[in-house]
């Protein structure tokens, strides 16, 4: 076990007030929650480092679990000098039972926050049997520990891919799910189905599924961003390759999709709303919930070449870019309807596009090697 120093918990109390307060006005008030010993797996990747931070300030101990594949112990390092915080850290991989419940056995957490798994879409039609092994085996292997240890909430890191192409937009909850186009998808559809099914056989078990549509941005301190291992998977690491100057140009796969420009139209969302997304759900399953749903996003939709617009004004010059062949299995436009999470989470995505990118172009400029800048 690796424990980062940092100063003591700091027991904070639930409050009337604040609650109506963050119904009201959203994230900006943060959610106050009961604390706990929260333990995150994949709490060293991008989307769960950020909420690894979030967490900490919200007054939690956390616990993370990662096994390294595709991220950087200097991450968790820089998290924990933000938040002044302690972090315990094992090096585990989910599909090793016995070391994921001696864990649980050593730090006995009262919630879980599950980010981690393998995410690329081209690798996984390459390798079906691995994704699924390592998604859901290794899903599994984290509820069995849960039960087995009387931990009782759990939040699970979905994707928007599970919609596949939807045939209207914005997308909500009630849209049908399971039309994936990938092994990928199918993961996080059929871990869907096993913790609605595994709730509804244990009520003491509460489970939020978070549907995130595309996560982009850093955190405004510049520490901490996304550092992708080998070709990225989406377009803001290829920006951020080209702005400097490791890529010399973006490829635009496709300009003659039915969109005001031709090019595709996404619902991007700054990974810091996202990760006040997850104290929100953290405190909702506080208050018993059973398995609920919520798509996270911002609701507006944003072409490439909106993006390459937005971040060639962050890093002040122009982003050179090609027109390149549709790529097989992209759709044209999704965005997300996230009314639900506002109403039953008071949360909401506050971030727009100029701090999504500028945001990422103050971490890449600084770390232009990611965490190995260090």
């Amino acid at each position: 076990e690796l424990l980062l120093s940092g100063s003591a918990l700091m027991p904070r109390l639930i409050c009337p007030l604040l609650l109506l307060l963050q119904t009201s006005l959203g994230s900006r008030i943060p959610p106050p929650a009961v604390p706990q010993t929260v333990l995150v797996t994949g709490g060293v990747g991008y989307i769960g480092s950020h909420t690894v931070l979030e967490l900490l300030s919200a007054g939690h101990e956390v616990v993370v679990v990662d096994n390294l594949c595709n991220s950087n112990l200097e991450c968790l390092r820089r998290v924990q000098e933000l938040a002044g915080r302690d972090v315990a850290f094992h090096e585990v991989d989910l599909r090793d039972a016995d070391a994921l419940s001696a864990v649980f056995a050593q730090h006995k957490p009262t919630a879980v926050v599950h980010f981690a798994g393998l995410k690329a879409v081209g690798e996984s039609v390459a390798e079906p049997l691995l994704y699924y092994q390592v998604n859901v085996q290794g899903t599994l292997n984290l509820v069995q520990a849960m039960l087995q240890q009387g931990c009782t909430d759990l939040v699970f890191s979905s994707s928007a891919t599970v919609y596949g192409d939807p045939a209207s937009v914005p997308v909500d909850e009630s849209f049908p799910a399971g039309r994936c186009t990938n092994p990928y998808g199918f993961s996080k559809f059929f871990i869907e189905q096993i913790l609605r099914d595994v709730s509804t056989a244990n009520p003491q078990l509460n489970v939020a599924l978070l549907r995130y549509f595309n996560p982009v941005g850093a955190h405004p301190s510049g520490r901490i961003g996304e550092d992708p291992q080998g070709i990225p998977n989406n377009l803001m690491p290829f920006l951020q390759q080209v702005a400097v100057g490791k890529r010399p140009r973006l490829s635009v796969f496709g300009d003659d999709y039915p969109t005001a420009d031709g090019t595709g139209v996404r619902d991007y969302i700054h990974v810091v709303d996202l990760a006040k997304g997850h104290t929100a759900a953290l405190l909702r399953l506080q208050q018993g919930s059973g398995c609920v749903t919520y798509n996270l996003g911002t609701g507006v939709g944003y072409s490439v070449l909106d993006m390459v617009r937005a971040f060639s004004a962050a890093c002040g010059h122009d982003l050179p870019y090609e027109i390149a062949p549709r790529r097989p299995g992209d759709v044209a436009v999704v965005y997300s309807d996230a009314s639900l999470a506002a109403g039953e989470l008071g949360w909401k995505a506050e971030l727009g596009l100029e701090e999504m990118c500028s945001d990422t172009w103050r971490w890449i400029s600084a770390n232009p090697n990611g965490f190995s800048s260090s």
